[in-house]
Protein backbone atom coordinates (compact mmCIF):
# COMPACT_ATOMS: atom_id res chain seq x y z
CA UNK A 1 0.00 0.00 0.00
CA UNK A 2 0.94 3.25 -0.90
CA UNK A 3 1.55 5.43 2.08
CA UNK A 4 -0.04 8.70 2.23
CA UNK A 5 2.32 11.28 3.00
CA UNK A 6 1.46 15.35 3.37
CA UNK A 7 2.09 16.96 -0.27
CA UNK A 8 4.02 19.69 0.07
CA UNK A 9 2.93 23.17 -0.35
CA UNK A 10 3.80 24.98 -3.73
CA UNK A 11 6.38 26.89 -1.53
CA UNK A 12 7.32 24.31 0.53
CA UNK A 13 7.87 22.33 -2.81
CA UNK A 14 9.96 25.39 -4.32
CA UNK A 15 12.02 26.18 -1.49
CA UNK A 16 13.14 22.40 -1.42
CA UNK A 17 13.64 22.75 -5.28
CA UNK A 18 15.70 25.92 -4.40
CA UNK A 19 17.58 23.44 -1.46
CA UNK A 20 18.76 20.85 -3.92
CA UNK A 21 19.59 23.32 -6.64
CA UNK A 22 21.84 25.01 -4.07
CA UNK A 23 24.13 21.31 -3.57
CA UNK A 24 25.59 22.25 -6.92
CA UNK A 25 26.91 25.28 -5.29
CA UNK A 26 30.88 25.73 -5.81
CA UNK A 27 32.11 28.39 -3.11
CA UNK A 28 32.29 26.98 0.23
CA UNK A 29 31.38 30.36 1.84
CA UNK A 30 27.78 29.88 1.29
CA UNK A 31 25.44 27.36 -0.98
CA UNK A 32 22.26 29.20 -2.57
CA UNK A 33 19.78 28.02 -4.66
CA UNK A 34 17.37 30.11 -6.40
CA UNK A 35 14.23 29.12 -8.45
CA UNK A 36 12.50 31.72 -10.23
CA UNK A 37 8.44 30.42 -10.85
CA UNK A 38 5.47 32.30 -12.96
CA UNK A 39 2.01 30.69 -12.88
CA UNK A 40 3.50 27.58 -10.74
CA UNK A 41 6.34 27.01 -13.56
CA UNK A 42 9.70 26.72 -12.87
CA UNK A 43 11.14 29.34 -15.30
CA UNK A 44 14.87 28.54 -14.50
CA UNK A 45 17.45 27.65 -11.53
CA UNK A 46 20.75 29.19 -10.22
CA UNK A 47 23.11 28.65 -7.71
CA UNK A 48 26.47 30.76 -6.24
CA UNK A 49 29.07 29.27 -8.87
CA UNK A 50 32.29 30.75 -10.88
CA UNK A 51 31.46 32.44 -13.94
CA UNK A 52 31.52 30.14 -17.12
CA UNK A 53 35.27 28.34 -17.80
CA UNK A 54 36.63 30.08 -14.62
CA UNK A 55 37.85 27.86 -12.08
CA UNK A 56 35.98 27.28 -8.90
CA UNK A 57 36.02 28.46 -5.31
CA UNK A 58 36.31 25.13 -4.28
CA UNK A 59 39.33 24.11 -6.33
CA UNK A 60 41.34 27.08 -6.37
CA UNK A 61 39.87 29.30 -3.47
CA UNK A 62 37.63 32.13 -3.02
CA UNK A 63 38.66 35.61 -4.02
CA UNK A 64 37.78 38.03 -0.96
CA UNK A 65 36.90 42.03 -1.65
CA UNK A 66 35.31 43.58 1.43
CA UNK A 67 34.70 40.17 2.91
CA UNK A 68 32.31 38.80 0.08
CA UNK A 69 33.73 36.41 -2.25
CA UNK A 70 34.28 37.67 -6.03
CA UNK A 71 35.08 34.93 -7.85
CA UNK A 72 31.05 33.40 -8.11
CA UNK A 73 27.94 34.70 -9.52
CA UNK A 74 25.57 34.50 -7.02
CA UNK A 75 22.10 31.71 -7.38
CA UNK A 76 19.65 35.08 -8.08
CA UNK A 77 22.04 36.48 -10.94
CA UNK A 78 22.71 32.72 -12.42
CA UNK A 79 18.84 32.41 -12.85
CA UNK A 80 18.30 35.49 -14.48
CA UNK A 81 21.14 34.89 -16.63
CA UNK A 82 19.74 31.38 -17.75
CA UNK A 83 16.55 33.03 -18.37
CA UNK A 84 18.14 36.29 -20.22
CA UNK A 85 19.84 33.58 -22.01
CA UNK A 86 17.03 31.33 -23.41
CA UNK A 87 14.64 34.59 -23.60
CA UNK A 88 12.41 33.83 -20.81
CA UNK A 89 10.59 36.97 -19.39
CA UNK A 90 11.00 36.83 -15.78
CA UNK A 91 8.32 39.58 -15.12
CA UNK A 92 5.49 39.12 -12.89
CA UNK A 93 7.85 36.17 -11.26
CA UNK A 94 8.46 35.26 -7.42
CA UNK A 95 12.20 34.14 -6.59
CA UNK A 96 12.62 31.49 -4.01
CA UNK A 97 15.75 31.92 -2.72
CA UNK A 98 17.37 29.82 0.12
CA UNK A 99 18.98 32.76 1.48
CA UNK A 100 17.98 36.96 1.56
CA UNK A 101 19.56 38.21 -1.89
CA UNK A 102 22.20 40.79 -0.82
CA UNK A 103 21.86 44.27 -1.96
CA UNK A 104 23.56 43.40 -5.68
CA UNK A 105 21.01 40.97 -6.34
CA UNK A 106 18.40 42.23 -4.88
CA UNK A 107 18.75 45.45 -7.43
CA UNK A 108 19.13 42.75 -10.24
CA UNK A 109 15.51 40.79 -9.01
CA UNK A 110 13.54 43.87 -8.86
CA UNK A 111 15.36 45.18 -12.51
CA UNK A 112 14.06 41.90 -14.05
CA UNK A 113 10.38 42.36 -12.95
CA UNK A 114 10.50 39.75 -9.97
CA UNK A 115 7.07 40.43 -7.90
CA UNK A 116 7.87 38.58 -4.68
CA UNK A 117 10.75 37.06 -2.81
CA UNK A 118 10.27 33.89 -0.84
CA UNK A 119 13.16 33.15 1.78
CA UNK A 120 13.74 31.16 4.71
CA UNK A 121 17.06 32.57 6.08
CA UNK A 122 18.51 35.63 6.21
CA UNK A 123 21.72 36.98 4.60
CA UNK A 124 24.37 39.84 6.54
CA UNK A 125 25.14 43.33 5.21
CA UNK A 126 22.11 43.98 2.86
CA UNK A 127 20.23 46.62 1.78
CA UNK A 128 17.65 43.88 0.25
CA UNK A 129 15.02 44.60 2.16
CA UNK A 130 14.98 48.42 1.80
CA UNK A 131 15.48 47.94 -1.42
CA UNK A 132 12.20 45.69 -1.94
CA UNK A 133 10.30 47.68 0.13
CA UNK A 134 10.76 50.32 -2.23
CA UNK A 135 9.43 48.31 -4.95
CA UNK A 136 6.80 47.04 -3.67
CA UNK A 137 8.54 43.97 -3.68
CA UNK A 138 7.06 41.53 -0.52
CA UNK A 139 9.51 39.40 1.33
CA UNK A 140 8.15 35.91 2.72
CA UNK A 141 9.80 34.71 5.30
CA UNK A 142 8.80 30.79 5.50
CA UNK A 143 10.48 27.74 8.07
CA UNK A 144 12.56 26.15 6.41
CA UNK A 145 11.26 22.86 4.88
CA UNK A 146 11.79 19.64 5.78
CA UNK A 147 15.15 18.45 3.66
CA UNK A 148 13.65 14.81 3.27
CA UNK A 149 12.86 14.06 -0.22
CA UNK A 150 10.13 11.41 0.10
CA UNK A 151 10.38 8.67 -1.93
CA UNK A 152 10.18 4.89 -1.57
CA UNK A 153 10.09 2.89 -4.63
CA UNK A 154 8.95 0.04 -2.96
CA UNK A 155 5.96 1.62 -2.31
CA UNK A 156 5.24 1.84 -6.19
CA UNK A 157 3.11 -1.43 -8.05
CA UNK A 158 4.35 -0.14 -10.96
CA UNK A 159 8.06 0.60 -10.28
CA UNK A 160 10.85 -2.26 -10.49
CA UNK A 161 14.51 -1.46 -9.05
CA UNK A 162 17.06 -1.61 -11.69
CA UNK A 163 19.28 -4.21 -11.11
CA UNK A 164 22.87 -3.09 -11.71
CA UNK A 165 24.23 -6.61 -11.49
CA UNK A 166 22.24 -8.12 -14.46
CA UNK A 167 22.46 -4.31 -15.85
CA UNK A 168 26.11 -4.73 -16.25
CA UNK A 169 26.69 -8.00 -17.77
Amino acid sequence: MVENKKRPSWDEYFLKVAMLVSERATCPRMHVGCVLVKDKQILATGYNGSIPGDAHCEDEGCIIVDNHCVRTNHAEINAITQCATHGVNTSGAKAYVTNMPCTTCSKALIAAGIKEIIVFSDYHDTLATEFFRKANVPIIKLPIPNGEIHYNLDNYSSAKKINFEDENK
